[in-house]
């Protein structure tokens, strides 16, 4: 039977962070009845993205999306299926693909279960919850569809996730095409953005949310001027900013969702929900006190770019590990440089609540579209205002009359997006959608692991270079699905 174990774990329901209270798995007569059925069950849907123990969704999302690009080195082989992602030697029973597909549909069948039972137009309060819904469907469908299906730019034709609307599975479910899934989501977002009226904070769902979904979702589709449109939309909002306080700036993970204007949307993780060695942060540093894996660090190319400005607030996320000496401490040979995105909240070295959505990627959205659109200066207007925020000025500016013929504004864009976006999970999409080569060019296990046809790894210089039409630009869909299904495996 299709996803017999997302059925299994949607009707006896899932570890939630801090022992969610079981209304959130009511039978869907119950959880509609009442305002506070209904919240409880819409709760217990966004708990599932921070629900269950080491191996939760947020970690294998953030993983999977940034640790097949060029920001990252792992300094070693590891045990951990991130290995697999980071290598790009996906297995067909990878435990991370198959978590992440099981738990995002958990999410799906979840908000299918309120969706299916509440109409629209009883109330504002209901409304905005069944909106919620609708947006937190379109997420997860999105966020599957471009871990298991090419990016859309390739062919709308592509296979992609199956589409669940209902709130049961079905047995010979199909895969979609790339271009449904999206059809579906922005379908789907444009519902959730009608119904949400209620200004809630920027862990739940609302017009906003939905907004800037919608700007990222129709970049991806290069529609270029809806994703501006979006964009606009948001920021003109007045409901968020840029953080300008430098030590603000580099210290925002250490802060709860609601703390940073910047965010528009995050899974919020509670001290209830520190997953300590299983946390997102974990492979990213290691505490004084032992705290934490620490065995992936930011790139020497990342790191190079960085430093070509030492005034850039950005190198504060980056922390190398010196011994008595001063001198950079090695693991297996490979330079410690910590990243300090995804630890420290509330002094907690393990706890972060990763971002989804912040107003950073929407002046981002715009300008990539802006240079697509052959709107070159307003393009570099925006990067600059994010580089300003940066700390960034003078020289360190663009103009359009300065580019010369060695760059483009689009090359710009891509390059800030690095710069801002960095380890949020962005930048492989962001090269191979633009039909651009992923080129590792620096040292790592990535050079000296050749597991992934067709990757021809060099080590004199250290170089992987990963081409957009690379089959493992996707993983694999879990092979008990393939098994239980007819779907179609991803070559």
């Amino acid at each position: 039977m299709l996803f017999c174990l997302i059925l299994l774990a949607v009707v006896t329901g899932c570890d939630g962070p801090g022992g969610v209270d079981p209304s959130d798995r009511l039978p869907p007569e119950d959880a509609v009845n009442s305002i506070d059925g209904l919240t409880a069950a819409t709760q217990g849907n966004y708990n599932r993205f921070v629900s269950g123990g080491y191996y939760h969704y947020a970690r294998h999302l953030f993983y999977m999306k940034e640790f097949p690009g060029d920001n990252v080195s792992l300094s070693g082989a590891t045990t951990d299926p991130l290995f697999y992602s980071h290598t790009l030697g996906h297995k067909k029973n990878q435990t991370s693909a198959d978590n992440v597909w099981t738990l995002g549909y958990e999410v799906i069948y979840g908000a299918n279960r309120v969706i299916d039972e509440v109409e629209p137009g009883q109330s504002a309060e209901r409304d905005q919850l069944l909106g919620e819904n609708y947006f937190l469907r379109a997420l997860a469908h999105f966020q599957l569809v471009n871990i298991f299906g090419r990016p859309y730019a390739q062919g709308r034709d592509n296979l992609g996730i199956p589409i669940a609307k209902s709130p049961d599975p079905d047995a010979q479910a199909p895969r979609n095409t790339v271009g449904e899934v999206y059809d579906f989501v922005v379908e789907d977002l444009k519902r959730a953005a009608g119904l949400m009226t209620q200004k809630k904070s920027n862990v739940y769902g609302s017009e906003e949310v939905a907004q800037a979904l919608l700007s990222r979702v129709h970049l991806y589709r290069e529609e270029n001027q809806k994703a501006i449109e979006y964009a606009n939309e948001v920021i003109t909002s007045g409901r968020y900013a840029l953080i300008q306080d430098s030590t603000q700036y580099m210290t925002w993970p250490t802060r709860s969702p609601e703390e940073n204007d910047q965010t528009i949307f995050a899974y919020k993780f509670t001290e209830e929900d520190n997953k300590d060695f299983g946390a997102i942060g974990s492979m990213y540093y290691t505490s004084p006190s032992g705290k934490g894996w620490g065995e992936m660090y930011a790139s020497k190319e990342y790191r190079d770019l960085l430093d070509q400005h030492p005034q850039d607030n950005r190198r504060g996320f980056i922390e190398a590990k010196r011994d008595d000496t001063g001198d950079v401490e090695q693991r297996n040979g490979y330079p410690i440089h910590y990243v300090k995105k995804f630890t420290g909240q509330g002094g907690n070295v393990t706890l972060s609540s990763p971002v989804i959505l912040r107003l950073a990627e929407m002046y981002l959205n715009r300008a990539e579209a802006r240079a697509k659109l052959d709107r070159d200066q307003k393009a570099l207007s925006d990067v600059n205002k994010i580089r300003k925020r940066a700390g960034l000025s003078g020289d360190a500016l663009y103009e359009v009359s300065e580019l010369g013929g060695s760059q483009t504004a689009l090359d710009i864009v891509l390059r800030e997006r690095r710069l801002e976006l960095a380890f949020e999970g962005h930048r492989p999409l962001d090269l191979w959608r633009n039909g651009r080569d992923m080129v590792r060019s620096y040292p790592g296990i990535h050079t000296e692991t050749n597991i992934a046809p067709g990757l021809n790894a060099s080590t004199t210089p250290a170089t992987q270079t990963i081409p957009p039409d690379h089959p493992r630009v996707v993983h694999f869909i879990p092979e008990r699905e393939i098994e239980l299904t007819d779907m179609q495996q991803n070559p």
